[in-house]
């Protein structure tokens, strides 16, 4: 089920508009790692686009008619990390919209052809202390379930971020105004998709 994120009156601007014609019926697919801010900026980003938002880890507990916590502990990861795979599979083929991966997901190289050949992947980069900071606020991370969380946290961190890096385009998530993320994003898929700067753009506050 997806969630528009746009209020009925809502109107995009004109690049906004020509933005999204551009993307030809991809999806934008924010990737990265937990704390980074694919769902909040993510509906924030789709409100401006006047397009669906989708958060994957939403539809895969709809799926599975459970908590994705719960998906981990009764049915273990590799469970969850295929039905993840078939649920991405399935919403990549409802673009445009603007849809927030787990993140796991990108790990998966089905996943991430199929993201290469459907949609705009954007990495949203984070260091580890705002990354640190901002889970602290949820308990419902499967993978952090441990003594050192910090420690977890690296680790994944240095597996995941040489994959997240081939990611079409790059933006720093950081301890700013989420609309000034979605500034960035909107700045590099628009010069991506004039063709300026080729894959694996990068954008730097």
């Amino acid at each position: 089920m997806s969630d528009t994120a746009v209020t009925k009156d809502a109107v995009a601007a004109p690049a906004d508009v020509a933005l999204v014609a551009a993307l030809a019926g991809r999806s934008i697919v924010l990737v990265g790692m937990m704390g980074a801010g694919k769902s909040s900026v993510g509906r924030r980003l789709a409100a401006r686009l006047c397009i669906p938002f989708v958060d994957a880890d939403a539809e895969i507990e709809l799926a599975a008619n459970m908590s994705i916590s719960d998906i981990f502990a009764t049915k273990g990861e590799p469970y969850f990390r295929n039905g993840e795979a078939r649920v991405i599979a399935r919403l990549l083929e409802q673009g445009p919209q603007v849809l927030a991966t787990g993140g796991g997901a990108f790990m998966n190289p089905d996943t991430r052809a199929l993201i290469r050949a459907k949609g705009i992947s954007v990495w949203l980069r984070a260091e580890l202390d705002v990354l640190l900071k901002r889970i602290k606020r949820r308990s419902d991370r499967p993978l952090l379930k441990t003594g050192e969380p910090a420690e977890t946290l690296s680790t994944l961190m240095a597996q995941r971020n040489p994959v997240y890096a081939e990611a079409d385009l790059t933006v720093q998530s950081r301890e700013v105004a989420h609309d000034s993320i979605v500034d960035d994003i909107i700045a590099g898929l628009s010069a991506l998709l004039r063709g300026r700067d080729g894959s694996g753009t990068e954008i730097k506050p």
